[in-house]
């Protein structure tokens, strides 16, 4: 199958639950023997991003469509320059990565007091966050002014009795209320999915 027929939606899908278990299964298909995590989010983001686009029971129509999927990454994670002798990021700032939307937002700072958003939220709190309205949101960052509501799901990595932090996954829509419960369970379920199968 090619890789591009992963985002096709069949008709029979109609709640949001069998959409996230559909794009989960998907998902699992397009990153299975890859390990490197800027590919693996990559793949992730323009299939969820392609997915929901093709939902238009909830996503897909032009006034409550998905206008933003992607991923904010800690500092300290990207590679560094092997050409000069650049040294590492910072691990107290996400920057930005593998997305589909229009252009965002380079950085988000998540160091202690100087934290804020709803990725910074997210991020610090180790929780999703799901905001029915982003201007109701105390310190909402507006990447895109069009932007109604937001979910956020912390990218979270269990490894040798450690847990790490390394990001988070951001969708934005148009429309306001665009996420709810079965969004936030769905969508955790794909970032355990992309930390999982990904070295970091």
């Amino acid at each position: 199958m090619p890789h591009a027929d992963s985002a096709f939606l069949p008709d029979s899908i109609q709640t949001k639950s069998e959409f996230w278990d559909h794009v989960h299964l998907q998902l699992s298909a397009l990153l299975d023997g890859q390990r490197y995590w800027v590919s693996n989010l990559s793949n992730a983001a323009s299939l969820i991003y392609s997915s929901l686009l093709g939902f238009p029971k909830y996503f897909g129509e032009s006034d409550k469509a998905v206008n933003w999927a992607g991923f904010y990454i800690r500092g300290d994670l990207f590679p560094i320059s092997r050409i000069s002798s650049q040294s590492l990021l910072p691990a107290d700032q996400l920057l930005l990565g593998p997305f589909c939307g229009k252009p965002a937002c380079q950085f988000i700072p998540v160091a202690s007091g100087k934290e804020r958003g709803v990725c910074a939220a997210a991020y610090v709190k180790r929780e999703t966050i799901v905001v029915p309205d982003v201007e109701e949101y105390p310190g909402h960052i507006a990447c895109d002014g069009e932007t109604k509501s937001e979910i956020v799901c912390p990218l979270i990595l269990e490894h040798g009795g450690r847990v790490t932090i390394l990001g988070v996954l951001d969708l934005d829509c148009l429309a306001l209320n665009g996420f709810g419960e079965e969004d936030r369970v769905g969508l955790e379920k794909v970032a355990k999915l992309v930390v999982d199968s990904s070295d970091w």
